[in-house]
């Protein structure tokens, strides 16, 4: 099963499926009041270290965990743009557990566990299948973390 192809950006207008095609693709579901909401820093710096050799940062708002992520989407890009600098792709808010649980984290999980918190990570190669999971409390600078990136990349 590969990513799902109908996602769409923050605003609501669909994501290019080029826009992920052929990349490595970090998903993390994010949120704006979190503890680890300063995650947003280091995945800016991801984007920056890697996205010239082929990876792309993908955040999914996510309002499942302790009412993290209350803000309309104006209110998350303009927090996550002043805030952090992002400039890396968020797309709309979507649920990651239970009934609801979107389409784009049915394929991400899998048979797997629940997603335990926000900034769950997953790693998705250039052929669209899902090559590791890290948790919440993993940085963005883990050395785990990148040398799954790295390896994906080639």
């Amino acid at each position: 099963m590969p990513v799902p192809t109908n996602l769409a950006t923050l605003d609501g207008s669909p994501l290019s499926p080029d826009a992920i095609a052929n990349k490595v693709v970090l998903f993390v579901n994010v949120a704006s009041a979190c503890g680890l909401t300063p995650q947003y820093g280091g995945l800016v710096e991801l984007d920056k270290a890697y996205g010239a050799k082929g990876l792309v940062v993908v955040g999914v708002p996510c309002n499942q965990f302790g009412s993290q992520e209350p803000g309309t989407p104006d209110e998350i890009k303009d927090f996550t743009k002043t805030k952090y600098d992002v400039d890396f792709t968020l797309l709309e808010k979507q649920d990651v557990n239970g009934p609801s649980r979107s389409p784009l984290y049915q394929f991400l999980v899998g048979d797997g566990e629940d997603i335990a918190w926000n900034f769950g990570k997953f790693v998705v190669g250039r052929d669209g299948e899902v090559v590791a999971r890290f948790e919440p409390q993993t940085p963005p600078d883990d050395s785990e973390l990148k040398a799954a990136i790295e390896k994906a990349l080639g």
